[in-house]
Protein backbone atom coordinates (compact mmCIF):
# COMPACT_ATOMS: atom_id res chain seq x y z
CA UNK A 1 0.00 0.00 0.00
CA UNK A 2 1.22 3.51 -0.80
CA UNK A 3 0.12 6.97 0.32
CA UNK A 4 -2.76 7.08 -2.19
CA UNK A 5 -4.19 3.86 -0.79
CA UNK A 6 -3.90 5.16 2.78
CA UNK A 7 -5.66 8.40 1.84
CA UNK A 8 -8.53 6.49 0.19
CA UNK A 9 -8.80 4.11 3.15
CA UNK A 10 -8.67 6.69 5.94
CA UNK A 11 -10.90 9.22 4.15
CA UNK A 12 -13.58 6.63 3.41
CA UNK A 13 -13.71 5.05 6.86
CA UNK A 14 -13.48 8.24 8.90
CA UNK A 15 -15.86 10.05 6.56
CA UNK A 16 -18.62 7.47 7.01
CA UNK A 17 -18.09 7.29 10.80
CA UNK A 18 -18.14 11.08 11.21
CA UNK A 19 -21.24 11.33 9.01
CA UNK A 20 -23.01 8.74 11.16
CA UNK A 21 -22.12 10.59 14.36
CA UNK A 22 -23.28 13.92 12.91
CA UNK A 23 -26.58 12.59 11.60
CA UNK A 24 -27.49 10.95 14.92
CA UNK A 25 -25.99 13.52 17.30
CA UNK A 26 -29.40 14.43 18.77
CA UNK A 27 -30.57 10.91 19.61
CA UNK A 28 -31.27 11.34 23.32
CA UNK A 29 -34.64 9.55 23.50
CA UNK A 30 -34.49 5.93 24.70
CA UNK A 31 -36.92 4.64 22.07
CA UNK A 32 -35.10 6.40 19.23
CA UNK A 33 -31.73 5.22 20.51
CA UNK A 34 -32.77 1.57 20.77
CA UNK A 35 -35.06 1.21 17.76
CA UNK A 36 -34.39 4.29 15.68
CA UNK A 37 -36.98 6.84 14.67
CA UNK A 38 -39.09 4.16 12.88
CA UNK A 39 -38.84 6.00 9.58
CA UNK A 40 -36.50 3.53 7.86
CA UNK A 41 -37.79 2.54 4.39
CA UNK A 42 -37.63 -1.03 3.18
CA UNK A 43 -34.45 -0.59 1.16
CA UNK A 44 -32.61 0.87 4.16
CA UNK A 45 -33.76 -2.07 6.26
CA UNK A 46 -32.74 -4.51 3.53
CA UNK A 47 -29.27 -3.01 3.18
CA UNK A 48 -28.86 -2.86 6.96
CA UNK A 49 -29.80 -6.54 7.35
CA UNK A 50 -27.41 -7.43 4.53
CA UNK A 51 -24.57 -5.33 5.94
CA UNK A 52 -25.01 -6.83 9.42
CA UNK A 53 -24.82 -10.38 8.08
CA UNK A 54 -22.09 -9.75 5.50
CA UNK A 55 -19.09 -8.88 7.64
CA UNK A 56 -15.51 -8.35 6.51
CA UNK A 57 -15.08 -12.09 6.91
CA UNK A 58 -17.53 -12.59 4.03
CA UNK A 59 -15.55 -10.45 1.62
CA UNK A 60 -12.08 -11.47 2.76
CA UNK A 61 -12.59 -15.19 3.18
CA UNK A 62 -15.32 -16.22 0.74
CA UNK A 63 -13.31 -15.55 -2.47
CA UNK A 64 -10.54 -17.73 -1.03
CA UNK A 65 -13.13 -20.39 -0.32
CA UNK A 66 -14.16 -20.18 -3.98
CA UNK A 67 -10.52 -20.36 -5.11
CA UNK A 68 -9.79 -23.54 -3.15
CA UNK A 69 -13.17 -25.26 -3.03
CA UNK A 70 -15.18 -23.80 -5.89
CA UNK A 71 -18.85 -22.86 -5.62
CA UNK A 72 -19.91 -25.60 -3.18
CA UNK A 73 -19.90 -23.20 -0.22
CA UNK A 74 -22.95 -21.43 -1.71
CA UNK A 75 -25.05 -24.36 -0.45
CA UNK A 76 -24.76 -22.92 3.07
CA UNK A 77 -27.13 -20.16 1.97
CA UNK A 78 -29.80 -22.29 0.30
CA UNK A 79 -31.91 -21.99 3.44
CA UNK A 80 -31.86 -18.16 3.50
CA UNK A 81 -34.95 -17.52 1.30
CA UNK A 82 -36.99 -20.15 3.16
CA UNK A 83 -35.94 -18.79 6.55
CA UNK A 84 -36.64 -15.15 5.70
CA UNK A 85 -40.08 -15.93 4.29
CA UNK A 86 -40.97 -17.83 7.49
CA UNK A 87 -39.74 -14.90 9.61
CA UNK A 88 -41.68 -12.38 7.53
CA UNK A 89 -44.88 -14.42 7.86
CA UNK A 90 -44.71 -15.62 11.49
CA UNK A 91 -42.01 -13.88 13.55
CA UNK A 92 -42.23 -10.31 12.36
CA UNK A 93 -45.98 -9.70 12.99
CA UNK A 94 -45.60 -10.88 16.58
CA UNK A 95 -42.57 -8.64 17.22
CA UNK A 96 -44.41 -5.66 15.72
CA UNK A 97 -47.60 -6.40 17.65
CA UNK A 98 -45.77 -6.63 20.98
CA UNK A 99 -43.68 -3.52 20.13
CA UNK A 100 -40.59 -5.11 21.66
CA UNK A 101 -37.09 -3.69 21.95
CA UNK A 102 -35.54 -7.16 21.99
CA UNK A 103 -36.75 -10.51 20.69
CA UNK A 104 -36.38 -12.02 24.17
CA UNK A 105 -39.15 -9.88 25.64
CA UNK A 106 -41.52 -12.19 23.77
CA UNK A 107 -40.16 -15.17 25.72
CA UNK A 108 -41.19 -13.63 29.05
CA UNK A 109 -44.64 -12.72 27.76
CA UNK A 110 -45.11 -16.26 26.45
CA UNK A 111 -43.26 -18.27 29.13
CA UNK A 112 -41.63 -16.61 32.14
CA UNK A 113 -38.72 -14.46 33.25
CA UNK A 114 -36.14 -17.24 33.51
CA UNK A 115 -36.78 -18.35 29.92
CA UNK A 116 -36.33 -14.78 28.72
CA UNK A 117 -33.03 -14.54 30.59
CA UNK A 118 -31.88 -17.86 29.16
CA UNK A 119 -32.62 -16.78 25.58
CA UNK A 120 -30.90 -13.44 26.10
CA UNK A 121 -27.91 -15.11 27.78
CA UNK A 122 -27.46 -17.55 24.90
CA UNK A 123 -27.53 -14.65 22.47
CA UNK A 124 -25.07 -12.59 24.49
CA UNK A 125 -22.68 -15.52 24.89
CA UNK A 126 -22.43 -16.45 21.23
CA UNK A 127 -22.73 -12.90 19.88
CA UNK A 128 -20.20 -11.59 22.38
CA UNK A 129 -17.71 -14.16 21.09
CA UNK A 130 -18.82 -13.40 17.54
CA UNK A 131 -18.13 -9.70 18.03
CA UNK A 132 -14.56 -10.57 18.91
CA UNK A 133 -14.25 -12.67 15.75
CA UNK A 134 -15.73 -9.84 13.69
CA UNK A 135 -12.96 -7.48 14.67
CA UNK A 136 -10.20 -10.10 14.85
CA UNK A 137 -10.84 -11.68 11.46
CA UNK A 138 -10.03 -8.78 9.14
CA UNK A 139 -7.31 -7.51 11.47
CA UNK A 140 -5.33 -10.75 11.48
CA UNK A 141 -5.46 -11.05 7.69
CA UNK A 142 -4.69 -7.42 6.93
CA UNK A 143 -1.89 -7.14 9.45
CA UNK A 144 -0.29 -10.39 8.34
CA UNK A 145 -0.31 -9.41 4.67
CA UNK A 146 0.27 -5.66 4.98
CA UNK A 147 2.68 -5.77 7.91
CA UNK A 148 0.56 -3.55 10.15
CA UNK A 149 0.78 -4.04 13.95
CA UNK A 150 -2.04 -6.43 14.86
CA UNK A 151 -2.86 -4.89 18.24
CA UNK A 152 -2.95 -1.36 16.79
CA UNK A 153 -5.30 -2.44 14.00
CA UNK A 154 -7.66 -4.23 16.41
CA UNK A 155 -7.74 -1.41 18.95
CA UNK A 156 -8.08 1.47 16.47
CA UNK A 157 -10.89 -0.10 14.45
CA UNK A 158 -12.62 -1.23 17.66
CA UNK A 159 -12.48 2.22 19.26
CA UNK A 160 -13.85 3.87 16.11
CA UNK A 161 -16.90 1.64 15.94
CA UNK A 162 -17.49 1.98 19.71
CA UNK A 163 -17.44 5.77 19.38
CA UNK A 164 -20.11 6.21 16.72
CA UNK A 165 -22.29 3.33 17.94
CA UNK A 166 -22.37 4.65 21.51
CA UNK A 167 -23.12 8.16 20.30
CA UNK A 168 -25.87 7.40 17.81
CA UNK A 169 -27.42 4.07 18.78
CA UNK A 170 -29.55 2.11 16.32
CA UNK A 171 -29.89 4.93 13.81
CA UNK A 172 -26.11 5.39 13.68
CA UNK A 173 -25.82 1.77 12.65
CA UNK A 174 -28.51 2.05 9.97
CA UNK A 175 -27.26 5.38 8.60
CA UNK A 176 -23.64 4.27 8.27
CA UNK A 177 -24.46 0.81 6.94
CA UNK A 178 -26.09 2.22 3.80
CA UNK A 179 -22.85 3.87 2.77
CA UNK A 180 -20.63 1.07 4.03
CA UNK A 181 -22.45 -1.50 1.88
CA UNK A 182 -22.13 0.82 -1.13
CA UNK A 183 -18.36 1.02 -0.60
CA UNK A 184 -18.23 -2.77 -0.26
CA UNK A 185 -20.12 -3.37 -3.50
CA UNK A 186 -18.07 -0.74 -5.34
CA UNK A 187 -14.86 -2.39 -4.21
CA UNK A 188 -15.93 -5.93 -5.08
CA UNK A 189 -17.28 -4.95 -8.52
CA UNK A 190 -14.06 -3.06 -9.26
CA UNK A 191 -11.94 -6.04 -8.22
CA UNK A 192 -14.03 -8.41 -10.35
CA UNK A 193 -13.78 -6.20 -13.44
CA UNK A 194 -10.01 -5.81 -13.10
CA UNK A 195 -9.63 -9.54 -12.51
CA UNK A 196 -11.52 -10.34 -15.72
CA UNK A 197 -9.30 -7.86 -17.56
CA UNK A 198 -6.20 -9.72 -16.38
CA UNK A 199 -7.26 -13.06 -17.85
CA UNK A 200 -5.53 -14.09 -21.11
CA UNK A 201 -6.97 -12.23 -24.11
CA UNK A 202 -7.52 -15.42 -26.08
CA UNK A 203 -9.51 -16.94 -23.21
CA UNK A 204 -13.18 -16.15 -23.81
CA UNK A 205 -15.97 -16.55 -21.26
CA UNK A 206 -16.87 -20.02 -22.51
CA UNK A 207 -13.25 -21.11 -22.17
CA UNK A 208 -13.17 -19.71 -18.64
CA UNK A 209 -16.22 -21.70 -17.58
CA UNK A 210 -14.96 -24.84 -19.30
CA UNK A 211 -11.58 -24.56 -17.58
CA UNK A 212 -13.10 -23.91 -14.15
CA UNK A 213 -15.57 -26.75 -14.64
CA UNK A 214 -12.80 -29.10 -15.70
CA UNK A 215 -11.07 -28.46 -12.37
CA UNK A 216 -14.34 -29.08 -10.46
CA UNK A 217 -14.70 -25.45 -9.38
CA UNK A 218 -18.26 -25.00 -10.71
CA UNK A 219 -19.85 -27.86 -8.76
CA UNK A 220 -22.25 -25.69 -6.79
CA UNK A 221 -24.60 -28.48 -5.70
CA UNK A 222 -23.80 -31.85 -4.17
CA UNK A 223 -26.56 -34.44 -3.82
CA UNK A 224 -24.45 -36.65 -1.56
CA UNK A 225 -26.48 -38.08 1.36
CA UNK A 226 -23.40 -38.23 3.60
CA UNK A 227 -23.77 -36.24 6.82
CA UNK A 228 -19.98 -36.09 7.08
CA UNK A 229 -19.63 -34.05 3.88
CA UNK A 230 -19.68 -30.43 5.00
CA UNK A 231 -21.59 -28.80 2.13
CA UNK A 232 -24.44 -30.61 0.37
CA UNK A 233 -27.89 -29.70 -0.93
CA UNK A 234 -29.44 -31.45 2.06
CA UNK A 235 -27.26 -29.80 4.72
CA UNK A 236 -27.92 -26.44 3.04
CA UNK A 237 -31.69 -26.84 2.75
CA UNK A 238 -32.27 -28.52 6.12
CA UNK A 239 -29.42 -27.52 8.40
CA UNK A 240 -28.92 -24.21 6.58
CA UNK A 241 -32.59 -23.28 6.92
CA UNK A 242 -32.46 -23.83 10.67
CA UNK A 243 -29.17 -21.94 10.94
CA UNK A 244 -30.50 -18.94 9.00
CA UNK A 245 -33.90 -19.08 10.67
CA UNK A 246 -32.15 -18.96 14.02
CA UNK A 247 -29.81 -16.15 12.98
CA UNK A 248 -32.29 -13.86 11.28
CA UNK A 249 -35.22 -14.71 13.56
CA UNK A 250 -33.70 -14.86 17.06
CA UNK A 251 -30.38 -13.00 16.96
CA UNK A 252 -30.96 -9.49 18.33
CA UNK A 253 -28.33 -7.99 16.01
CA UNK A 254 -30.63 -8.88 13.10
CA UNK A 255 -34.00 -8.46 14.83
CA UNK A 256 -33.06 -4.93 15.87
CA UNK A 257 -32.41 -4.05 12.23
CA UNK A 258 -35.79 -5.02 10.81
CA UNK A 259 -38.12 -4.09 13.69
CA UNK A 260 -37.04 -0.47 13.12
CA UNK A 261 -39.11 -0.27 9.93
CA UNK A 262 -41.80 2.38 9.58
CA UNK A 263 -44.42 -0.36 9.17
CA UNK A 264 -44.85 -4.12 9.05
CA UNK A 265 -44.91 -3.89 5.26
CA UNK A 266 -41.58 -2.04 5.07
CA UNK A 267 -39.93 -4.54 7.42
CA UNK A 268 -41.23 -7.46 5.38
CA UNK A 269 -40.02 -5.93 2.13
CA UNK A 270 -36.58 -5.43 3.68
CA UNK A 271 -36.42 -9.12 4.61
CA UNK A 272 -37.70 -10.27 1.21
CA UNK A 273 -35.06 -8.09 -0.45
CA UNK A 274 -32.45 -10.21 1.33
CA UNK A 275 -34.32 -13.42 0.50
CA UNK A 276 -33.96 -12.59 -3.18
CA UNK A 277 -30.44 -11.16 -3.15
CA UNK A 278 -28.49 -13.24 -0.63
CA UNK A 279 -27.76 -16.35 -2.71
CA UNK A 280 -26.83 -14.39 -5.88
CA UNK A 281 -24.56 -12.13 -3.81
CA UNK A 282 -22.72 -15.07 -2.24
CA UNK A 283 -22.54 -16.82 -5.60
CA UNK A 284 -20.89 -13.75 -7.16
CA UNK A 285 -18.36 -13.46 -4.31
CA UNK A 286 -17.48 -17.14 -4.66
CA UNK A 287 -17.26 -16.75 -8.42
CA UNK A 288 -14.59 -14.06 -7.91
CA UNK A 289 -12.59 -16.82 -6.22
CA UNK A 290 -13.18 -19.13 -9.18
CA UNK A 291 -11.96 -16.40 -11.53
CA UNK A 292 -8.85 -16.02 -9.36
CA UNK A 293 -8.26 -19.75 -9.74
CA UNK A 294 -8.43 -19.37 -13.53
CA UNK A 295 -6.10 -16.34 -13.37
CA UNK A 296 -3.50 -18.28 -11.41
CA UNK A 297 -3.49 -21.08 -13.95
CA UNK A 298 -1.78 -18.66 -16.30
CA UNK A 299 0.18 -16.67 -13.72
CA UNK A 300 2.57 -17.96 -11.09
CA UNK A 301 0.80 -18.10 -7.71
CA UNK A 302 2.77 -17.96 -4.48
CA UNK A 303 3.59 -21.26 -2.86
CA UNK A 304 1.85 -19.87 0.24
CA UNK A 305 -0.81 -17.18 0.37
CA UNK A 306 -0.34 -16.93 4.13
CA UNK A 307 2.33 -14.27 4.70
CA UNK A 308 3.61 -15.91 7.88
CA UNK A 309 4.38 -19.11 5.98
CA UNK A 310 5.92 -17.10 3.14
CA UNK A 311 8.15 -15.24 5.57
CA UNK A 312 9.31 -18.51 7.08
CA UNK A 313 10.13 -19.82 3.61
CA UNK A 314 12.15 -16.71 2.80
CA UNK A 315 14.10 -17.06 6.04
CA UNK A 316 14.92 -20.71 5.25
CA UNK A 317 15.04 -20.62 1.45
CA UNK A 318 18.62 -21.83 1.41
CA UNK A 319 17.65 -25.09 3.10
CA UNK A 320 17.54 -27.93 0.60
CA UNK A 321 13.99 -29.10 1.30
CA UNK A 322 12.43 -25.64 1.02
CA UNK A 323 14.39 -24.84 -2.12
CA UNK A 324 13.14 -28.12 -3.57
CA UNK A 325 9.55 -27.29 -2.69
CA UNK A 326 9.77 -23.97 -4.51
CA UNK A 327 11.54 -25.43 -7.54
CA UNK A 328 9.09 -28.33 -7.87
CA UNK A 329 6.11 -26.02 -7.41
CA UNK A 330 7.34 -23.54 -10.05
CA UNK A 331 8.08 -26.33 -12.51
CA UNK A 332 4.61 -27.86 -12.06
CA UNK A 333 2.92 -24.47 -12.45
CA UNK A 334 4.88 -23.86 -15.64
CA UNK A 335 3.59 -27.14 -17.03
CA UNK A 336 0.03 -26.16 -16.11
CA UNK A 337 0.29 -22.92 -18.07
CA UNK A 338 1.96 -24.47 -21.11
CA UNK A 339 -0.62 -27.23 -21.39
CA UNK A 340 -3.56 -24.87 -20.91
CA UNK A 341 -2.22 -22.61 -23.65
CA UNK A 342 -2.12 -25.69 -25.91
CA UNK A 343 -5.66 -26.52 -24.77
CA UNK A 344 -6.94 -23.06 -25.74
CA UNK A 345 -5.29 -23.24 -29.14
CA UNK A 346 -6.63 -26.73 -29.85
CA UNK A 347 -10.10 -25.81 -28.60
CA UNK A 348 -10.27 -22.75 -30.84
CA UNK A 349 -9.06 -24.80 -33.82
CA UNK A 350 -11.76 -27.39 -33.19
CA UNK A 351 -9.26 -30.17 -32.44
CA UNK A 352 -11.10 -31.80 -29.54
CA UNK A 353 -8.74 -34.75 -29.23
CA UNK A 354 -5.69 -32.51 -28.84
CA UNK A 355 -7.64 -30.29 -26.44
CA UNK A 356 -8.49 -33.28 -24.24
CA UNK A 357 -4.86 -34.44 -24.15
CA UNK A 358 -3.62 -30.96 -23.23
CA UNK A 359 -6.23 -30.49 -20.51
CA UNK A 360 -5.47 -33.89 -18.99
CA UNK A 361 -1.78 -32.97 -18.86
CA UNK A 362 -2.65 -29.60 -17.28
CA UNK A 363 -4.83 -31.30 -14.65
CA UNK A 364 -2.03 -33.76 -13.83
CA UNK A 365 0.45 -30.92 -13.41
CA UNK A 366 -2.09 -29.03 -11.29
CA UNK A 367 -2.43 -32.03 -8.98
CA UNK A 368 1.35 -32.28 -8.71
CA UNK A 369 1.64 -28.59 -7.78
CA UNK A 370 -1.06 -28.96 -5.11
CA UNK A 371 0.70 -32.01 -3.67
CA UNK A 372 3.93 -30.02 -3.40
CA UNK A 373 2.06 -27.11 -1.84
CA UNK A 374 0.31 -29.37 0.68
CA UNK A 375 3.60 -30.96 1.73
CA UNK A 376 5.27 -27.56 2.11
CA UNK A 377 2.35 -26.13 4.09
CA UNK A 378 2.35 -29.13 6.41
CA UNK A 379 6.06 -28.79 7.12
CA UNK A 380 5.94 -25.03 7.70
CA UNK A 381 2.81 -25.14 9.87
CA UNK A 382 4.49 -27.76 12.08
CA UNK A 383 7.48 -25.48 12.59
CA UNK A 384 5.72 -22.13 12.87
CA UNK A 385 2.50 -21.96 14.91
CA UNK A 386 1.15 -18.79 13.25
CA UNK A 387 1.37 -20.31 9.74
CA UNK A 388 -2.05 -21.42 8.51
CA UNK A 389 -2.52 -24.88 7.04
CA UNK A 390 -5.73 -23.51 5.53
CA UNK A 391 -4.74 -20.24 3.88
CA UNK A 392 -8.04 -19.51 2.09
CA UNK A 393 -8.38 -16.30 4.11
CA UNK A 394 -5.27 -14.86 2.47
CA UNK A 395 -5.94 -15.63 -1.20
CA UNK A 396 -8.02 -12.57 -2.09
CA UNK A 397 -5.98 -10.04 -0.13
CA UNK A 398 -2.77 -11.42 -1.68
CA UNK A 399 -4.22 -11.05 -5.17
CA UNK A 400 -5.32 -7.48 -4.41
CA UNK A 401 -1.93 -6.36 -3.12
CA UNK A 402 0.05 -8.07 -5.88
CA UNK A 403 -2.11 -7.51 -8.93
CA UNK A 404 -4.34 -4.44 -8.56
CA UNK A 405 -3.34 -0.77 -9.04
CA UNK A 406 -2.89 1.66 -6.17
CA UNK A 407 -6.02 3.55 -5.33
CA UNK A 408 -8.06 0.42 -6.02
CA UNK A 409 -6.09 -1.30 -3.27
CA UNK A 410 -7.12 1.50 -0.91
CA UNK A 411 -10.76 1.16 -2.03
CA UNK A 412 -10.72 -2.60 -1.36
CA UNK A 413 -9.14 -2.07 2.04
CA UNK A 414 -11.82 0.50 2.79
CA UNK A 415 -14.45 -2.05 1.73
CA UNK A 416 -13.06 -4.66 4.12
CA UNK A 417 -12.95 -2.24 7.03
CA UNK A 418 -16.42 -0.88 6.16
CA UNK A 419 -17.77 -4.44 6.30
CA UNK A 420 -16.04 -5.02 9.64
CA UNK A 421 -17.39 -1.79 11.13
CA UNK A 422 -20.95 -2.29 9.86
CA UNK A 423 -21.40 -5.77 11.33
CA UNK A 424 -19.49 -4.88 14.51
CA UNK A 425 -21.67 -1.79 15.10
CA UNK A 426 -24.85 -3.84 14.74
CA UNK A 427 -23.54 -6.44 17.18
CA UNK A 428 -22.54 -3.88 19.81
CA UNK A 429 -25.84 -2.05 19.43
CA UNK A 430 -27.74 -5.30 19.94
CA UNK A 431 -25.60 -6.40 22.90
CA UNK A 432 -26.02 -3.02 24.60
CA UNK A 433 -29.77 -3.07 24.04
CA UNK A 434 -30.12 -6.65 25.28
CA UNK A 435 -28.02 -5.94 28.39
CA UNK A 436 -30.25 -3.02 29.35
CA UNK A 437 -33.69 -4.30 28.38
CA UNK A 438 -33.30 -7.96 29.38
CA UNK A 439 -31.00 -7.71 32.42
CA UNK A 440 -30.50 -4.18 33.77
CA UNK A 441 -34.16 -3.14 33.93
CA UNK A 442 -35.69 -6.46 35.07
CA UNK A 443 -32.95 -7.42 37.55
CA UNK A 444 -30.73 -4.52 38.58
CA UNK A 445 -32.95 -1.43 38.51
CA UNK A 446 -36.61 -2.16 37.94
CA UNK A 447 -37.63 1.48 38.41
CA UNK A 448 -34.99 2.89 36.05
CA UNK A 449 -36.04 6.00 34.18
CA UNK A 450 -35.57 6.36 30.43
CA UNK A 451 -32.58 8.65 31.04
CA UNK A 452 -30.94 6.08 33.32
CA UNK A 453 -31.68 3.28 30.85
CA UNK A 454 -30.23 5.32 27.99
CA UNK A 455 -27.03 5.94 29.95
CA UNK A 456 -26.85 2.27 30.93
CA UNK A 457 -27.26 1.21 27.28
CA UNK A 458 -24.38 3.43 26.21
CA UNK A 459 -22.21 2.04 28.99
CA UNK A 460 -23.07 -1.56 28.14
CA UNK A 461 -22.42 -0.92 24.43
CA UNK A 462 -18.98 0.47 25.23
CA UNK A 463 -18.28 -2.39 27.65
CA UNK A 464 -19.13 -5.02 25.05
CA UNK A 465 -16.92 -3.18 22.59
CA UNK A 466 -13.96 -3.30 24.95
CA UNK A 467 -14.62 -6.97 25.72
CA UNK A 468 -14.68 -7.71 21.98
CA UNK A 469 -11.37 -5.90 21.56
CA UNK A 470 -9.91 -7.90 24.45
CA UNK A 471 -11.16 -11.17 22.96
CA UNK A 472 -9.73 -10.23 19.56
CA UNK A 473 -6.33 -9.48 21.08
CA UNK A 474 -6.06 -13.02 22.44
CA UNK A 475 -7.93 -14.87 19.70
CA UNK A 476 -6.43 -17.70 17.68
CA UNK A 477 -8.25 -19.61 14.94
CA UNK A 478 -7.48 -22.85 13.17
CA UNK A 479 -10.59 -22.73 10.99
CA UNK A 480 -11.15 -20.70 7.87
CA UNK A 481 -12.64 -17.45 9.19
CA UNK A 482 -16.06 -17.57 7.57
CA UNK A 483 -16.45 -21.21 8.63
CA UNK A 484 -15.41 -20.36 12.19
CA UNK A 485 -18.19 -17.77 12.47
CA UNK A 486 -20.80 -20.17 11.07
CA UNK A 487 -19.62 -22.96 13.38
CA UNK A 488 -19.95 -20.70 16.42
CA UNK A 489 -23.51 -19.80 15.44
CA UNK A 490 -24.41 -23.42 14.71
CA UNK A 491 -23.56 -24.46 18.26
CA UNK A 492 -25.99 -22.03 19.88
CA UNK A 493 -28.63 -21.10 17.32
CA UNK A 494 -30.62 -24.33 17.31
CA UNK A 495 -31.66 -24.05 20.95
CA UNK A 496 -32.37 -20.33 20.59
CA UNK A 497 -34.66 -21.06 17.65
CA UNK A 498 -36.47 -23.80 19.57
CA UNK A 499 -37.41 -21.33 22.33
CA UNK A 500 -39.28 -19.24 19.78
CA UNK A 501 -40.79 -22.08 17.75
CA UNK A 502 -42.21 -23.65 20.89
CA UNK A 503 -43.46 -20.24 21.98
CA UNK A 504 -45.19 -19.62 18.67
CA UNK A 505 -46.65 -23.02 17.86
CA UNK A 506 -46.76 -25.30 20.95
CA UNK A 507 -49.08 -23.50 23.30
CA UNK A 508 -49.30 -26.44 25.69
CA UNK A 509 -45.61 -26.17 26.69
CA UNK A 510 -44.91 -23.98 29.72
CA UNK A 511 -41.91 -22.03 30.93
CA UNK A 512 -40.43 -24.65 33.26
CA UNK A 513 -40.50 -27.37 30.59
CA UNK A 514 -38.89 -25.24 27.87
CA UNK A 515 -36.28 -23.79 30.24
CA UNK A 516 -34.87 -27.12 31.41
CA UNK A 517 -35.25 -28.65 27.94
CA UNK A 518 -33.20 -25.82 26.44
CA UNK A 519 -30.42 -26.38 28.97
CA UNK A 520 -30.45 -30.13 28.27
CA UNK A 521 -30.47 -29.62 24.49
CA UNK A 522 -27.61 -27.11 24.61
CA UNK A 523 -25.56 -29.52 26.71
CA UNK A 524 -26.30 -32.25 24.18
CA UNK A 525 -25.09 -30.03 21.31
CA UNK A 526 -21.83 -29.30 23.16
CA UNK A 527 -21.26 -33.03 23.68
CA UNK A 528 -22.11 -34.01 20.09
CA UNK A 529 -19.95 -31.25 18.64
CA UNK A 530 -16.96 -32.51 20.61
CA UNK A 531 -17.57 -36.16 19.66
CA UNK A 532 -18.93 -36.20 16.09
CA UNK A 533 -17.34 -35.24 12.77
CA UNK A 534 -20.55 -34.36 10.94
CA UNK A 535 -21.05 -31.07 9.09
CA UNK A 536 -21.63 -28.15 11.46
CA UNK A 537 -24.75 -27.24 9.45
CA UNK A 538 -26.60 -30.14 11.10
CA UNK A 539 -26.17 -28.83 14.67
CA UNK A 540 -28.87 -26.12 14.49
CA UNK A 541 -31.34 -28.78 13.37
CA UNK A 542 -30.18 -31.19 16.08
CA UNK A 543 -30.30 -28.55 18.82
CA UNK A 544 -33.72 -27.30 17.77
CA UNK A 545 -35.28 -30.75 17.37
CA UNK A 546 -33.83 -31.96 20.68
CA UNK A 547 -35.15 -28.94 22.56
CA UNK A 548 -38.64 -29.25 21.05
CA UNK A 549 -38.85 -33.00 21.78
CA UNK A 550 -37.47 -32.60 25.32
CA UNK A 551 -39.96 -29.81 26.06
CA UNK A 552 -42.94 -31.88 24.90
CA UNK A 553 -41.84 -34.89 26.96
CA UNK A 554 -41.05 -32.84 30.06
CA UNK A 555 -44.33 -30.94 29.81
CA UNK A 556 -46.15 -34.27 29.59
CA UNK A 557 -44.40 -35.44 32.76
CA UNK A 558 -45.09 -32.18 34.59
CA UNK A 559 -48.74 -32.18 33.52
CA UNK A 560 -49.16 -35.80 34.63
CA UNK A 561 -47.70 -35.01 38.05
CA UNK A 562 -49.91 -31.96 38.38
CA UNK A 563 -53.03 -33.98 37.50
CA UNK A 564 -51.97 -36.70 39.95
CA UNK A 565 -51.66 -34.17 42.78
CA UNK A 566 -55.07 -32.72 41.97
CA UNK A 567 -56.68 -36.15 41.96
CA UNK A 568 -55.21 -36.99 45.36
Amino acid sequence: MNNLDLVVLITTILGIAIYGMWQTRKRQDLHDYLRGTNHAPWYAIGLSVMATQASAITFLSTPGQGYLGGLSFVQVYFGVPIALIIIAVFFLPIFHKLNVYTAYEFLEKRFDGKTRLLGAALFMLQRGLGAGLTIYAPAIVLTTVCGWPLNVTIISSGLLVILYTVMGGSDAVTVTQKYQIMIIFAGMITAACLLVGKLPHDLDFGDTLKLAGGFQKLNAVSFSPSIHQRYTLWSGLLGGTFLMLSYFGTDQSQVQRYISGSSLRESRLGLLFNAICKIPMQFCILFIGVLMFVFYQFNQPPLFFDAAANNYMQEHKTEANFAAYQADFSAARGQVRQNLEKWIAARHQGDQAAANVAFTAAATAQMSSEAVRAAAIKEVSEKRSDAKANDADYVFITFILRELPHGVIGLLMAAFFAAALSSKAAELNALGTCSTIDFYRPLLKKDASDEQSLFATKCFTALWGFLAIGFALFCNLSENLIQAVNILGSIFYGVMLALFLVGFFLRQVGGTAIFWSALAAQTLVFILYSKLTISYLWFPLIGCAACVIFSLLLQLILSSRSNLRKST
